[in-house]
């Protein structure tokens, strides 16, 4: 029979081959041992027998889809460890996730000090290279029979009802769809990263949970680079250094509410002006709506029905409020105001508005998930013909304000959700127009289905920091639903009126998380126009203030941010408190220094030597003025 690779070549097999034969005839080809198979764009076992004509990839580590199979059949490993050190806990739901997995139990209390035991157990399983065997279900009550002790199995069984299987590796059984890898043994490297609590079902009136995180590899240096970018991760850490350069706070009588400092705030107007000074040039214009409208507001964009849940409601003159979740319908009433013409298209209309959403208090996570943050909205209104050109304008403002950071982004198409508003009209011509500015403009992407927006298809911006982590931050929405509710017209060439296109856009997404991702891409030593303190003056005697004080009012006449420690510490400790403090330039000040008008420079562990004080001005005030992305010492 003849099988056909994604590359379009073919491969002769024996009828009745399974994938493991495939796997064997394309070892050389394959970088890593076989894990899986997409059949047909299936996903299957490798024992899966092959039919004539069948179109297949086969899996290994270096997939997405391998990876996943891999973390997913190491949570059943983690399962089957736990239940041979803890009988009486009982199994829920284990994923792969973006790196790793983790596998929820009931009735399982743990701590770190347990985790190498069960870090020896998962080893001890994988050496017995068991092969997970796939159970197909007759029926819902055969499966019942199965996992009748554990409700939580139960409950899933009821929901699926058919087509349901499970996997077998030696005694342990567990509910699952699979695919699996051939043999645990393949497993090489494990290692439990931590323990929290999780709500079953992530309802808060659901019983609690523990949830049991790992990661594995087939290879132990593959564990022993993801530590070490663990611990570099853990270096960066935006919520420690948060505190320790006294950007930003957190307290417990407003719980996902960040405070900012006064450090932070230099911070924060620099990226305020940065992005006002970027949207003028690319042709926008700025306003501010009211942080609370009306509940009936909300009903009309969709959101009432899609993010209620989201949502803070209050009462005001026996009227119902929401504290605004999105942006948006304000946006939407500010058009209202006008009559548009499609000569005024198209309109971009930008915002710096403070949301609030209700999130889960185990989810909240520093700056990255928070419960109040502002967005950089913008809502451009246009003509269809004008779409591809809006995507190629926002585009080419994303790069011009990324590259600003040293950041580097790829594109994901993100297409329409389960939840969703609109047509399937509207939501193939929205999509379809996407993919034409996209296509059209060069740029490549990768396909996300199912994770656009309730009222539309989206292109997501993922941005890569120092040690190569990517975040979503940028998006683009196109939404030709809200324009629809909100009865917004243009007058068209001819006179008549007709529906505006709309994009929703973001570019730093939720300032107070793209705050933190900036605290963690510079580890704290942030660029000089990023930078709390640029320069701090030191003294080496009392002899030298008065000196250090003409020198530092130089520095601030000339818009620089500086600093004197005309303390009575060793000049030493006075630098190495300097550079904890992550201060671009420290100068240091000497009888040499006042006798000849100049300044010593430091930058980081670099002597940069003697100059002259004005010259030395006019340089950091370029570097400032160019927002030169390098670093302290860089």
């Amino acid at each position: 029979m003849e099988i056909s690779l994604l590359d379009g070549t073919k491969q002769d097999l024996p009828e009745g081959s399974s994938v493991v034969e495939l796997a064997r005839k394309l070892k050389k080809k394959l970088n890593g041992s076989a894990l899986a198979a997409r059949i047909n764009d299936q996903l299957k076992d490798l024992s899966t027998p092959l039919q004539d004509g069948d179109t297949v990839q086969v899996l290994t580590f270096e997939n997405e889809e391998g990876k996943d199979i891999f973390w997913h059949t190491s949570a059943h490993l983690l399962a089957h460890a736990i239940l041979r050190l803890y009988p009486e806990a009982q199994p829920t739901i284990g994923p792969a996730i973006e790196n790793g997995f983790y596998y929820d139990f009931a009735n399982l209390q743990i701590s770190s000090d347990d985790f190498p035991k069960i870090e020896d157990e998962m080893r001890k399983i994988a050496k017995e290279r068991f092969q997970p065997e796939r159970i197909e279900y007759e029926s819902m009550e055969q499966a019942k029979q199965q996992f009748g002790s554990n409700p939580y199995k139960i409950e899933m069984i009821e929901e699926f009802a058919e087509g349901l299987s499970a996997y077998k590796q030696e005694d342990f059984i567990d509910l699952c769809r699979g695919p699996h890898i051939p043999h645990l043994g393949l497993i090489q490297a494990v290692k439990i990263l931590k323990t929290s609590g999780a709500y079953w079902r992530a309802d808060a009136d659901n019983e609690q949970l523990t949830r049991v995180y790992g990661i594995s590899y087939p290879d132990k240096k593959l564990l022993s680079k993801y530590l070490n970018f663990l611990e570099e991760a853990q270096r960066r850490d935006h919520r420690v250094l948060g505190k320790k350069l006294d950007l930003f706070s957190f307290h417990q009588e407003a719980p996902g509410m960040p405070f900012f400092h006064a450090n932070g705030m230099i911070i924060w107007e620099e990226l305020m002006t940065f992005w006002g000074l970027r949207h003028k040039v690319y042709g926008y214009k700025q306003i501010k709506t009211p942080i609370m409208l009306t509940q009936d507001l909300w009903e009309r964009s969709g959101h009432w029905e899609n993010y209620r849940e989201n949502i803070y409601i209050t009462e005001v003159d026996d009227k119902s409020y929401c504290i605004k979740p999105m942006n948006c319908p304000g946006g939407m009433l500010y058009y209202k105001e006008d009559q548009y013409s499609y000569r005024q298209f198209p309109l971009r209309v930008g915002e710096i508005g403070l949301v609030h959403r209700h999130e889960m208090s185990g989810a909240l996570s520093g700056l990255f998930r928070v419960r109040c943050f502002h967005q950089d909205d913008a809502h451009i209104f246009m003509t269809p013909e004008q779409i591809p050109g809006e995507i190629k304008n926002v585009l080419d403002l994303a790069q011009s304000v990324y590259s600003a950071f040293g950041l580097e982004y790829h594109l994901e198409l993100s297409t329409r959700p389960e939840k969703s508003i609109g047509t399937d009209e509207q939501w193939d011509l929205a999509t379809s127009s996407l993919e034409h500015a996209l296509k059209s403009g060069g740029y490549d992407y990768v396909l996300n289905e199912g994770d656009g927006a309730f009222y539309g298809p989206k292109i997501d911006i993922h941005i890569k920091d120092a040690i190569g982590r990517s975040w979503q931050c940028g998006t683009i929405q196109l939404d030709m639903m809200m324009p629809e509710r909100f009865d917004l017209n243009y007058i068209t060439p001819d006179g008549n009126k007709e529906r505006p296109v709309m994009i929703h856009r973001v570019i730093y997404g939720s300032i107070e998380r793209f705050f933190g991702i900036l605290v963690e891409h510079y580890a704290g030593k942030f660029p000089l126009w990023l930078s709390p303190v640029q320069v701090r003056i030191l003294t080496i005697s009392e002899n030298h203030q008065e000196y250090a004080e003409s020198v530092h009012k130089r520095f601030l006449e000339a818009g620089l941010r500086s600093e004197t420690d005309l303390s009575t510490e060793s000049v030493s400790k006075k630098v190495r408190l300097a550079q904890l403090d992550q201060v671009n330039y420290i100068l240091v000040i000497g009888d040499r220094e006042v006798e000849e008008g100049t300044v010593t420079v430091r930058a980081a562990n670099k002597v940069l030597g003697a100059k002259p004080v004005d010259p030395f001005i006019e340089e950091l005030v370029e570097e400032y003025r160019s927002r030169s992305p390098r670093t302290v010492g860089s």
